[in-house]
């Protein structure tokens, strides 16, 4: 396993990897809507994130995406969840970071399972205003 930060050349494959999760991941969601962030995932989000591949002799096979302390994007191909590379890309930046803060969907529990066994806790429950569906604000604090 491999993790560095992602270069510019490789925005098309993390968007592939964040569209196909997506998809199954959030199947509570209309797959329009994830269609429809495509673009601004490609040309605003990752861009202006800061953003770390993992990777194995194959290639890239997920991404972590931070703004400032705010985790905006943990994704790992389906075919290669399962396999440590969510949780050593978490490990990773948990080594860079005093606390991380996240939002997950409620109904996607096995992501909601995967933080809180990581040492995340719900700090509060909102609505995500773009779908109208319940998430958790999540926390991790170094300790």
């Amino acid at each position: 396993m491999n993790i560095r930060s992602n270069k510019k050349t490789e925005v098309d494959k993390l968007v592939e990897i964040w569209y196909e999760v997506s998809l199954i991941a959030h199947d509570f969601i209309d797959k329009n809507y994830w269609k429809s962030q495509q673009t601004a995932m490609a040309e605003k989000y990752i861009p202006m994130s800061e953003t770390y591949v993992v990777s194995n002799e194959k290639g890239i096979v997920g991404f972590l995406s931070m703004m400032d302390n705010y985790m905006a994007a943990l994704f790992i191909d389906v075919r290669h969840q399962g396999g440590g590379y969510g949780k050593g890309l978490l490990n990773f930046i948990k080594r860079q970071r005093e606390s991380i803060q996240l939002k997950v969907y409620k109904k996607n529990k096995k992501a909601v399972d995967f933080y809180l066994k990581n040492g995340f806790v719900i700090k509060e429950e909102t609505l995500d205003e773009q779908t109208s569906e319940e998430e958790f604000l999540m926390e991790w604090e170094k300790s």
